[in-house]
């Protein structure tokens, strides 16, 4: 080749890969000012609540301009004696209402500028009640619930109707809500939060506080964690974690943890597995729950099974997140991702994949009367008593899959959502679809005089 030539393709090659370098910039600028645009709503939020407590509440809410705004509350809509205004003008607005009452229904309005924005007699809320074991707790779970849909809109009302047939007397239809993560589809933007979830359950966030689980489509944009308040030093009880990705809350006799295994490190020895151990350590809770977004037992749209779906997530929650759990007695593990419902029987030491699976690793529940399932377990924290794990991402999505794995004793392709009911010893988990059915019904029962514990090798 003469150096002529040789010179010549030198410089192309030098101007082509300026040019790859120059546009690979261009696009990463591009995509940095989609993705922070996107963070970003400027229109109306109806007020939603955040942080409970048995002495406090946070209310937050949205405006398309900026004002001082005015929340009054108190025992009764007509006389709303308590008064708390804003220092300053804002559009995102967030009020901590402090010394509450326990157990106790607060209604509130809200106002601006002289104007009425919220109120009446739909506009409440009710602190957490003293932690004893005989207050009866019903909560609700949405899995991967963002999708603006025809089977969302059903399944929020086939819950809503299933609700109301046995509504608590003087009680809220549900205490608090829960999700399972991906809240706003497609890609985690604040005006896709607003139509994917607050428009749609306006209803229930003004009455009832929403505990969210950060999911993979949320994770695409910088909302998630400018919307919601999330607890870092144990304002809802539990341990303070010093995070918002992970942290736990009580309610009565439940203890609640929540942990991202989204964008959080799940080796043995990262800070949130450190925390999780601690937390898990210290509580005495007579129930616990614990929440994330990629499940451990899964062949719905997902399979956990394979060690490249979801970069490894679910695999390495099998492996490092589920020994803490089961160790520390974990009751129910709930998850999304995988646009199904499936339900596990209880559990312990299983952290392969399902070929590994034994009948040893797996307690047949004692079939109750009525055909449902019922579950014995000891009263206290005794490791590797067993867990039930349930998929619940059917609420507004619903995809293909083999539905198949055998650590589940309920597989379904059913849109639908969860409602937990606990008190004094008992848990009752339903699996409502949108056709206002019990697609799935099972119970835990704890007793003193019972004794049972699987061998992990």
């Amino acid at each position: 080749m003469n150096r002529q030539k040789q010179h010549f393709l030198k410089r192309y090659a030098r101007n082509l890969l300026l040019f790859l370098l120059l546009l690979g910039v261009v696009f990463a600028a591009g995509r940095f000012v989609h993705v922070y645009l996107g963070s970003f709503y400027d229109g109306a939020r109806a007020p939603y609540l955040q942080l409970p407590a048995k002495d406090a509440m946070t209310i937050r809410w949205q405006t398309e301009e900026e004002g001082v705004a005015e929340l009054r509350y108190g025992l009764v809509p007509e006389q709303l004696n308590n008064k708390i205004v804003e220092e300053s003008p804002a559009a995102e607005h967030e009020i901590r209402i402090n010394g509450l009452n326990a157990n106790t229904r607060y209604y509130y309005t809200i106002s601006m500028d002289g104007k009425l924005l919220y109120g009446g007699s739909k506009y409440w809320f009710e602190t957490l009640p003293q932690a004893t074991n005989d207050h009866a707790t019903r909560f609700v779970v949405l899995g991967d619930p963002g999708y603006h849909n025809e089977r969302q809109i059903a399944v929020r009302d086939a819950m809503s109707t299933w609700l109301k047939k046995g509504q608590r007397e003087n009680r809220a239809l549900f205490d608090f809500l829960l999700t399972t993560g991906d809240n706003a589809y497609r890609s985690g933007s604040n005006e896709q939060f607003q139509n994917g979830f607050f428009t749609p359950f306006s209803d229930w966030l003004r009455n009832v506080p929403v505990w969210p689980v950060y999911g993979n489509h949320d994770a695409r944009r910088w909302a998630f964690y400018n919307i919601f308040s999330l607890p870092t030093n144990a304002e809802s009880g539990g341990l303070p974690s010093g995070s918002e990705h992970y942290y736990s809350f009580n309610v009565a006799n439940i203890h609640v943890v929540v942990l991202d295994t989204q964008d959080s490190e799940l080796d043995n020895d990262s800070q949130q597995l450190v925390w999780l151990r601690k937390d898990l350590q210290q509580n005495t809770k007579t129930w616990t729950i614990v929440l994330f977004h990629h499940p451990p037992y899964t062949r719905g749209s997902h399979n956990s099974d394979n060690r490249r779906d979801s970069h490894g997530r679910m695999f390495q929650v099998r492996k490092n997140v589920l020994p803490i759990l089961e160790q520390a007695g974990v009751d129910l593990v709930l998850t999304g991702h995988s646009h199904m419902y499936e339900r596990s029987h209880l559990m312990a030491c299983h952290y392969e994949t399902s070929d590994t699976l034994t009948s040893e690793m797996q307690k047949l529940p004692v079939i109750h009367e009525n055909g449902y399932p019922v579950y014995n377990k000891v009263l206290g924290r005794q490791p590797y008593i067993g867990t039930v794990y349930a998929v619940v991402g059917s609420s507004s999505k619903l995809d293909d899959g083999p539905l198949d794995h055998p650590a589940n004793a309920v597989s379904l392709k059913t849109a639908g959502a969860l409602v937990v009911d606990i008190e004094n010893d008992r848990m009752d988990v339903r699996f409502i679809s949108s056709s206002d059915e019990i697609k799935d019904f099972f119970s835990i029962q704890k007793k003193k005089d019972y004794s049972f514990s699987f061998k992990c090798e």
